[in-house]
């Protein structure tokens, strides 16, 4: 349907679906993923536990529990080395296999992170055009379904702002 960039915080979104960027442990974390857990609460971490892990480049869905939304999807990206350790493939990869699992479990609404972009160290202003693509791209599409860039960093939103102004929400 469509694709918005909104500076919210991702735990209080009224969506469907909200993206962590999780590490393939799925053991949570800093930064957006271990906000995410301690909104949603321990049978959150039960339920990664179970699962057990995810490959890097994948995706993997569970409930939201506590969250307001009724699914969390865990991202892994890639962890930035030089760029030439194709980080760039696996990060699009982590969104596009997102976006699939939205797709398949009938949500109209996904709430995403910048993945990478934080403890991992992909360059913020590339992590940005990268999840703009692939978010436009699965809005295109993907008619029943509305996207949304969450930045929370102000650096990330206001680069967000000069580069992708029209997509603000």
């Amino acid at each position: 349907m469509a694709f918005y960039i909104v500076n919210e915080d991702i735990t209080e979104m009224e969506v469907d679906v909200v993206v962590t960027a999780a590490n393939a442990q799925l053991a949570g974390g800093g930064g957006v993923d271990g906000a995410i857990h301690r909104a949603a609460g321990p049978d959150l971490a039960k339920a990664c536990a179970e699962i057990g892990g995810c490959e890097t480049g994948d995706a993997v869905i569970t409930w939201g529990y506590n969250l307001d939304a009724i699914y969390v999807i865990h991202a892994v990206g890639p962890i930035y080395r030089d760029g030439n350790h194709d980080e760039e493939k696996l990060l699009r990869s982590a969104y596009a296999k997102s976006v699939e699992l939205a797709v398949t479990h009938g949500c109209r609404s996904a709430a995403f992170p910048l993945i990478s972009a934080g403890v991992y160290g992909y360059p913020k202003e590339e992590a940005l055009d990268i999840a703009v693509e692939e978010l436009k791209k699965a809005a295109a599409e993907n008619e029943k379904l509305d996207f949304y860039l969450t930045l929370v960093d102000a650096a990330a939103f206001e680069l967000a702002k000069t580069k992708y102004g029209e997509y603000l929400e």
